[in-house]
């Protein structure tokens, strides 16, 4: 449940992301680039509380509020940077995503190949006696960047994150190829995906 109600906002005038005052109940409001106000410059916003584009995750709550803080330390600066926050539902066996699902990369009209399997069978499953397990993995035509990455399966949760360093740091698929991972690990079935 929300707690922005708590905060009083009317009283303040903050406008929300639709364009009116606050009302209890009513979406958070609107930031512009430096996660300040778009109504009250002196406001900032961070998590919950903000309308600025990424994911409803703690860790992004976090790193919104470090920049909330750098800037109102340091002036407007800095701005967020929401590619390649991973996202992971702990379900047996977890499903995680991190970048862009297939229908999002077709939306911005990027050519790119899809490489996707079953991992049942490979041995990272089968010790641990992963009966589903399988992997997408979008990778750009032309430039080799990571797109996105989608896996079910078991230590999925540990698996992004390397996907999501990649994406981040804007790592080519073939870079990844000839990385020598520690083995049998989770980790080391990324060269089998790209």
């Amino acid at each position: 449940m929300s707690r922005l109600p708590m905060l009083q906002l009317w009283m303040a005038t903050v406008v929300l992301s639709t364009g009116v005052a606050f009302v209890p109940g009513v979406a958070a409001d609107s930031v512009q680039t430096f996660t300040g106000s778009v109504s009250i410059p002196a406001v900032y916003a961070a998590g919950d509380a903000a309308a600025c584009g990424g994911a409803p995750l703690a860790p992004v709550a976090s790193y919104e509020g470090l920049i909330v803080a750098a800037n109102l330390l340091k002036g407007n600066y800095q701005g967020p940077n929401y590619l390649g926050i991973p996202s992971v539902v702990f379900t047996v066996p977890p499903l995680a995503a991190v970048g862009l699902s297939e229908c999002e990369a077709s939306e911005q009209n990027l050519k790119f190949r899809v490489q996707k399997d079953m991992t049942s069978t490979w041995y990272s499953s089968r010790r641990v006696a992963e009966t589903y397990s399988g992997y997408k993995v979008l990778v750009e035509e032309g430039t080799d960047r990571i797109l996105g990455a989608h896996i079910l399966g078991s230590e999925t949760g540990e698996v992004i994150n390397l996907f999501a360093l990649a994406i981040r740091s804007g790592m080519r698929a073939t870079d990844l190829k000839h990385i020598i991972f520690a083995y049998p690990t989770s980790g080391s079935n990324m060269t089998r995906m790209l």
